[in-house]
C-alpha cells in the first residue's frame, strides 16, 4: 500500500489457484450490474465524463454514479487491474450534472459542473487539489485548456480535498519526499531517455488497451459476460505475476527504494500491467486507467534506473525515487494529453516540487512522442472541434469571411416578359429565388411565394414582371457573411443579390443561407488546425 495509508508489507498468497476464480466472478458481477442498468458506466469512467461534456450537454443519468461506485469496487476488490480515479471522476461528474439539473442551470453551466466534477473527484482521491483543478480544464482536449473551468475547480477541489484528507489524512499518497533536489545538469540526459521510453511504452499502452477493447466489441456474446472473460485472463496472468493485480500502489512504493523489487519483476510488470489493465477494463469492466498508467511509468523508470545503476558511469539520481516519480508523470501525462496537470498532480502525490525541471524534460519528450494516441478517446483535438463549442465560433468566423467566398456564381434567371408558369417550373428546379434580368441588367427577383398570389389557370398568360419584386435588396461582394446574414434576418428573405459595387444593376451572384453555412463549415475545418487552445 502507499505510504499515506501505512507500511507496505509483502505476504504470501494462500490458495493462489483461486485467483482466476475470484477475478472472473468479480468481472461477471460487475458486468451484470453495468450492462443491465447503466451501460454508460462501463470502462474507465473519466472518458464517459469527457463524452458527457462534449456530446451530451453535460447530462449524466442519476443512476450512473451509484452503479459506477459498486461495479468499480467489485472489479478492483476482486483483483482487477484498475484504478479508483476513473470511477471517482464519473461519480463526482455525475453529481455535478445532477446538481446542475436540480437548479435548472443552462447546458453551458451543466458542462462546467461536469468538468469541475472530474477534477474535484480526482484531486480529492489523490490528495492533489491543484493538479485536480488543472486536470479538469486540460483533460477535455488533446491540446489546450477550458479556461472557464479553472476558477470553479480551484474552489471545488480545495473543498473536496479538505473533506477527504480530514478523514484519510493529509500525508501525500506516496509520502513526503522532502529530500529530493534538482538534479545536476548531466542527469537531465537520463531523464530525457526516460521520457523517450515513456512515450514509446505509452503508445503501446494506448494501442493495446483499445485493441483489446475493439476485440471484445466484436465478440458475439452478451456484453455482461465479457468482463468475466477479461477477469479470467487477468487472473491467469496473476497466477504467474500476482503483482500485476489490483491498483499496484504498494509495489510502486517499494520500487522507490533501491532493491525494493527485483529487476526482473519490475520489467515484467511494465508489460503485464498493460495486458491485465486492457483485459480488466477494455472488456467492459469498471475502473480507472490512471493508477495502472502510473504503475507502468513508475516500473519502467525503476527498471531503467536499476539497469543504469548496475552498469555504472551513467549520470543518475542517487536513489530511484525521483526517477520513479518522474516516470509516473511522463507516461501518464503523455497518454492523457494532460502534461501540466499530471506534473503538478504527481508532485503533490509525492510531496515535492523540487524536481520540476527534470519532470518538464521527461514529460515534454514523452508528450511529443505520443502524438495523437490518447487513453481518453472522447477527447477532441482542439477547442474548436468540440460539439459543445460549435456555436462559439460562428460570429467571429462570419466576420472574417467575405460574401464573394459564399456566393453562387452559376444560377438560373428569367426575363420579365416570360410567363409565371415558366418561373414556377424554374423555381421548383433550382429551389432558390430567381433573378429577373433584362438586357444584362437585374430588374427584379421572383420567389416561390410571389407565384402563390396567382391561381394556376392564369399563370400561363401572366408575365413575370407583374409579380416580381422590383425593390432589390443587394449586397457588395466584399462585405462579410455576418452582414449578409443580418440583412437576411432583418428583411426576412432567404437570399441576397450580389452586385458590382460600381454598377448596382450588374449581377455577380447570389448568396443564400445554405451557401453561407457551406462557406462557414469549409472555413471552420480549415481554421481548426489554427486554434491551438481555449
Amino acid at each position: 500500500m502507499p505510504a499515506s495509508i501505512g507500511d507496505t508489507v509483502i505476504t504470501d498468497i494462500g490458495r493462489r489457484w483461486a485467483i482466476p476464480l475470484v477475478t472472473t466472478l468479480g468481472g461477471l458481477i460487475s458486468g451484470l450490474l453495468v450492462y443491465k442498468f447503466a451501460p454508460e458506466a462501463e470502462g474507465h469512467g473519466t472518458d464517459t465524463s469527457i463524452d458527457a461534456f462534449h456530446n451530451k450537454n453535460g447530462v449524466i443519468r442519476k443512476r450512473v454514479p451509484f452503479l459506477k461506485l459498486v461495479a468499480s469496487a467489485i472489479t478492483i476488490g476482486s483483483g482487477g487491474s484498475a484504478g479508483k480515479e476513473g470511477p471517482v471522476a464519473l461519480i463526482s461528474a455525475g453529481i455535478g450534472s445532477s446538481v446542475a439539473r436540480l437548479f435548472k442551470l443552462t447546458a453551458h453551466q451543466r458542462r462546467i459542473a461536469v468538468a469541475v466534477g472530474i477534477g474535484t473527484g480526482i484531486g480529492a482521491i489523490f490528495k492533489a487539489p491543484l493538479g485536480g483543478a488543472i486536470l479538469s480544464a486540460e483533460i477535455l482536449y488533446m491540446h489546450g485548456f477550458k479556461s472557464g473551468v479553472i476558477i470553479p475547480s480551484f474552489i471545488s477541489t480545495t473543498i473536496g480535498y479538505s473533506i477527504f484528507a480530514s478523514w484519510q489524512g493529509f500525508t501525500p499518497i506516496f509520502g513526503e519526499h522532502t529530500s529530493l533536489v534538482f538534479p545536476s545538469p548531466p542527469t537531465l540526459l537520463s531523464y530525457a531517455i526516460l521520457g523517450i521510453l515513456c512515450g514509446i511504452i505509452g503508445i503501446l499502452y494506448v494501442r493495446t488497451f483499445y485493441g483489446v477493447r475493439n476485440l471484445f466489441r466484436k465478440i458475439k456474446i452478451p456484453n455482461y459476460y465479457k468482463p468475466a472473460i477479461g477477469g479470467l485472463v487477468t487472473g491467469l496472468v496473476g497466477l504467474i505475476l500476482p503483482q500485476a493485480l489490483g491498483m499496484g500502489y504498494g509495489w510502486l512504493q517499494l520500487s522507490m527504494d533501491y532493491g525494493g523489487l527485483p529487476l526482473s519483476i519490475m520489467i515484467a510488470l511494465v508489460f503485464a500491467k498493460i495486458v491485465v489493465t486492457s483485459f480488466s477494463i477494455g472488456s467492459g469492466g469498471s475502473g480507472g486507467v490512471f493508477a495502472p498508467g502510473l504503475v507502468i511509468g513508475g516500473m519502467l523508470a525503476a527498471s531503467l534506473w536499476t539497469i543504469g545503476h548496475n552498469l555504472g558511469g551513467i549520470p543518475l539520481p542517487a536513489t530511484p525515487a525521483p526517477f520513479v516519480i518522474i516516470g509516473m508523470m511522463a507516461l501518464f501525462g503523455a497518454v492523457a494529453h494532460a502534461p501540466v496537470a499530471v506534473i503538478i498532480m504527481v508532485s503533490e502525490m509525492a510531496g515535492s516540487y523540487t524536481i520540476l525541471p527534470a519532470a518538464m524534460v521527461a514529460v515534454g519528450l514523452a508528450y511529443l512522442i505520443i502524438g495523437k494516441n490518447t487513453i481518453y478517446e472522447s477527447q477532441v483535438p482542439f477547442f474548436a472541434q468540440s460539439p459543445a463549442h460549435k456555436y462559439e465560433f460562428i460570429s467571429p468566423l462570419l466576420k472574417e469571411i467575405q460574401v464573394k467566398q459564399a456566393m453562387l456564381t452559376r444560377w438560373s434567371h428569367i426575363k420579365p416578359t416570360a410567363s409565371v408558369e415558366d418561373a414556377c417550373k424554374m423555381l421548383e428546379a433550382s429551389r432558390i429565388n430567381l433573378p429577373v434580368i433584362s438586357m444584362d441588367r437585374i430588374v427584379g427577383i421572383v420567389a416561390k411565394e410571389d407565384t402563390w398570389q396567382l391561381p394556376p389557370g392564369v399563370r400561363d398568360t401572366t408575365k413575370v414582371e407583374t409579380i416580381m419584386s422590383a425593390g432589390l435588396i443587394t449586397i457588395d461582394p466584399t462585405e462579410t457573411l455576418e452582414q449578409a446574414l443580418e440583412l437576411m434576418v432583418n428583411k426576412n428573405i432567404s437570399s441576397l443579390l450580389v452586385v458590382e459595387p460600381s454598377n448596382p444593376t450588374k449581377l455577380l451572384g447570389l448568396v443564400t443561407r445554405n451557401s453561407i453555412i457551406e462557406a462557414y463549415e469549409s472555413n471552420a475545418r480549415n481554421m481548426i488546425g489554427r486554434v491551438p487552445s481555449a
